[in-house]
């Protein structure tokens, strides 16, 4: 098996970092949507530019501030940084320099990786005269681009694919079959995997919607290596309230599409909806083999733990 060299891509909310990747990767993988907080876990991608092979990672927007949701955030953008070979920095061009932009800058500058600084949204020439203030970051000569009208980005990645090392040959691994976790929103989806993987692997809050890509991890359990996806949650047509989730929805339909096992994650305190059933059936014509798990079963009282059980069988 070849190890691609890795690229992060990094920066505080909203200045474009998956509509980037979506660039790179000629294709709508990442989710993107006007608004800031619509990526939030990590999310790694295979991607090529003349000849070269390497891996993008997308990560949630940076903010140095807050802290909950957001410091789970900041954790998974810090660990794609750790586990990459090369550092893109997304700025906005056309906006000051902001505590998050120095933040992000301390980070990969503390990292000791190359590092390139991109000036996203310079949709012209004028734009390109006005990004001095952009040196303030102490990342070295911004590099203008628009990810979202593809100007520049050949230039881009003919800098990325001269700075990263050649790729390696590891072991070739044993076939590893995929397991997808589906459900309703906030069932403990994302807690599951973590659990599974033995890190924080995905962001984790109570606020339904947590995960919007589907992310995975390869893990081994007694011996045996499985590909686990966590999933977005998926509701009632009805209730896909925008565009982000219903891009989300999308994407999990169609990980169940190459899944060899998917567990449907119920939440007891709840019992069996329609959802379920309906997902149920998604699974059994996708083909999969499915595992019903009874989640926070902790919680439930006897009474629903009854009522639950007979909504199972």
């Amino acid at each position: 098996m070849t190890r691609l060299p890795v690229v992060a891509v990094v920066g505080r909310p909203n200045v474009g970092k998956s509509t980037l990747v979506n660039r790179i990767l000629k294709r709508r993988a990442a989710v993107v949507q006007e608004k800031p907080g619509v990526t939030r876990d990590r999310r790694e991608f295979n991607a090529e530019w003349a000849g070269g092979p390497f891996v993008v990672v997308d990560t949630g927007g940076w903010e140095a501030s807050r802290g909950g949701l957001i410091a789970d955030v900041r954790g998974q953008a810090g660990a794609a940084v750790a586990g990459a070979d090369l550092v893109l920095v997304v700025t906005d061009a056309t906006t000051p320099i902001g505590d998050d932009d120095l933040a992000v800058a301390r980070i990969v500058q503390t990292s000791n990786l190359p590092a390139i600084l991109i000036a996203n949204k310079a949709d012209g020439a004028r734009a390109e005269l006005e990004l001095a203030h952009l040196w303030a970051l102490g990342l070295g000569e911004p590099q203008p681009i628009s990810a979202l009208h593809g100007r520049n980005i050949g230039d881009l990645l003919d800098t990325v694919i001269g700075l990263l090392p050649e790729p390696t040959d590891e072991p070739e691994p044993e076939a590893t079959p995929t397991l997808a976790i589906l459900g309703r929103p906030n069932v403990g989806k994302s807690t599951l995997l973590n659990r599974l993987a033995g890190e924080q692997r995905v962001v984790v809050s109570p606020e339904p919607g947590t995960t919007r890509d589907p992310v995975d991890t390869v893990v081994e359990l007694d011996g045996a290596r499985y590909r686990i996806v966590d999933t977005a949650g998926i509701r009632r047509a009805a209730r896909v309230g925008d565009s982000t989730e219903f891009y989300s929805v999308v994407r999990a339909k169609e990980t169940l599409a190459n899944a060899d096992v998917a567990l449907l994650v119920i939440d007891g305190t709840q019992g069996v909806t329609h959802q379920e059933q309906r997902l149920a059936e998604a699974i059994v014509e996708a083909g999969a083999g499915l595992v019903v798990l009874l989640n926070k079963w902790d919680a439930t009282d006897t009474e629903q733990k009854e009522v639950t059980t007979e909504g199972v069988g």
